[in-house]
């Protein structure tokens, strides 16, 4: 395993897991029956933070699709640096402070985690046409 393909695995499982704490947040909210029954408009509200923290999972999903394909391609074409290195580390790193700021509600912190994480893709689509 390539040390890019290592830091997309952790990426995701990172995503894979980023649910798990505003649905233990619903299950105490609403109850078990509640947490797996069919959404209502009548539902008890989610805590703040859970709101937040799923609005950071489903931003991670969206650049998992724009990561992913980016360090399967280097992988394909068989190209790994430094740099493809170092940007894979920091986009998870990125990933894993913005879903915490996200959740603690802290907005520029936030927009900063968010374009850390959107530079090191950048970092990586050069590296693709070898630009870096």
């Amino acid at each position: 395993m390539t040390r890019e393909l290592f830091w997309l695995t952790l990426t995701v499982i990172l995503t894979g897991l980023l649910w798990l704490p505003y649905v233990l947040n619903r299950v105490a909210v609403r109850g078990l029956g509640g947490a797996m029954a069919n959404p209502s408009r009548n539902d008890k509200p989610h805590a703040s933070w859970a709101n937040r923290l799923m609005f950071a999972h489903d931003n991670a999903v969206e650049n998992l699709i724009i990561f992913a394909p980016l360090v399967l391609i280097l992988n394909a074409i068989d190209y790994s640096s430094k740099w493809t290195v170092l940007a894979c580390a920091v986009y998870f790193w990125s990933r894993l402070a913005h879903a915490i700021v996200y959740g603690f509600g802290v907005p520029v912190l936030r927009t900063l985690t968010f374009t850390v994480g959107f530079c090191a893709q950048a970092v990586l689509a050069l590296a693709i046409f070898k630009i870096l």
